[in-house]
């Protein structure tokens, strides 16, 4: 199989706080650049004999087929999160007042969890819980750790190229900016696939 970039599902002109040369470049360079590692990775793997091959090497490239695959996948959640400013709708607050208390108490925490990460690397995701039937906060320090069984609907990347070019090392006003830019319609289309 060939992986394919996705049309960037923002308008990066349209992002408040964030320059269109930071998201352009994200999009190009990091996410673009998973999707080139996972292409090559997914040769390696074609090529490979598996009846002869040692296991570190097989091991070492299903570890990074599956950090390749993770970094294409979260990078698709994180652009599909950015938008105009908007609020949750009245399913998606209940919800949050379900799982976490409320919605302020689900924003309060996400945000910490984004600031907590700043300076270092990995992602804040909202996560669907399949097991639970619940909504819940996971903290990803890099690109293979999430929840098994869990789908993320929002998707914060924390790693210093999605904001180092408009923000240095102010990696909470960015999680502020973000915060602002949540793309709220995207995010009920996508806790409403994961719940049907």
């Amino acid at each position: 199989m060939t992986y394919k970039m996705k049309p960037l599902s923002c308008d990066p002109v349209r992002i408040k706080g964030m320059s269109e040369r930071l998201i352009i470049s994200h999009y190009e360079n990091n996410y673009g650049g998973a999707v080139k590692r996972l292409n090559l990775i997914a040769e390696k793997l074609a090529e490979l004999d598996y009846a002869n091959a040692p296991g570190f090497l097989i091991n070492g490239l299903k570890r990074e087929e599956l950090i390749a695959m993770n970094s294409m996948v979260l990078h698709e959640h994180f652009f599909d999160s950015l938008g105009e400013s908007s609020e949750p709708d009245a399913t998606l607050q209940e919800a949050l007042a379900r799982d976490f208390g409320s919605a302020e108490r689900w924003r309060a925490e996400f945000e910490a969890m984004g600031k907590a990460l700043g300076g270092g690397s990995g992602w804040v995701l909202l996560s669907w819980s399949q097991r639970d039937k619940t909504l819940v906060n996971q903290w990803a320090s890099d690109h293979c750790h999430t929840l098994a069984g869990g789908t993320p609907i929002l998707a914060l990347d924390m790693y210093e190229h999605s904001y180092h070019i408009d923000f240095g090392a102010k990696a909470a006003d960015y999680v502020g900016i973000f915060m602002a830019a949540i793309n709220w319609p995207a995010v009920r289309h996508a806790y409403d696939g994961v719940r049907s």
